[in-house]
């Protein structure tokens, strides 16, 4: 019995840390008008730190919320939107169609009655470091659309917040 509860725990705790957990991949995606970008991306965690995530160009993700006094109190990555009044889609895409005109699009769905904010910074192939980037404030039940005209390979997302 007591080996049954031990493999049945173990179960449920690799389940849950699967879902916070990225699947390694390659990621490619066009660098420059003649360059590509070309990377091993490792299993990882979708959240580095609590409430502090990173998503790769190409992902799409669902955050399960849990609000606590006008707060996000936890943050947990879902396989499925089953709770859509407190999870926000994400999904990070690159144009390239258009060699010339390579545009990156952040599109970030608010589920909330609220008005949603967080602070953004994001790595790039050319430059190679961290920058930040100015974020618009989502309003409240509306999905927002970021465009950067130049590749970026991963931007991270921190500071969840509402304002009024």
């Amino acid at each position: 019995m007591k080996k049954a509860f031990l493999i049945f725990t173990l179960l449920l705790i690799s389940i849950s840390f699967a879902q916070e957990k990225r699947k390694a991949f390659t990621l490619e995606i066009a660098a420059n008008e003649t360059q590509q970008y070309k990377a091993e991306i490792p299993e990882s965690p979708f959240f580095v730190k609590e409430k502090i995530l990173q998503i790769y160009c190409g992902e799409k993700i669902f955050i399960e919320c849990e609000i606590s006094k006008d707060t996000i109190s936890t943050m947990k990555i879902v396989e499925k939107n089953i709770n859509p009044k407190k999870t926000i889609e994400i999904e990070f895409i690159q144009d390239s169609e258009d060699r010339k005109n390579i545009r990156t699009i952040l599109i970030v769905k608010n589920p909330f009655d609220k008005k949603l904010n967080y602070n953004a910074i994001m790595f790039t192939p050319l430059s190679q470091n961290w920058k930040s980037t100015s974020i618009i404030p989502i309003q409240p039940n509306l999905m927002n659309y970021e465009m950067w005209p130049h590749a970026i390979i991963s931007i991270v997302l921190e500071e969840w917040r509402f304002e009024n």
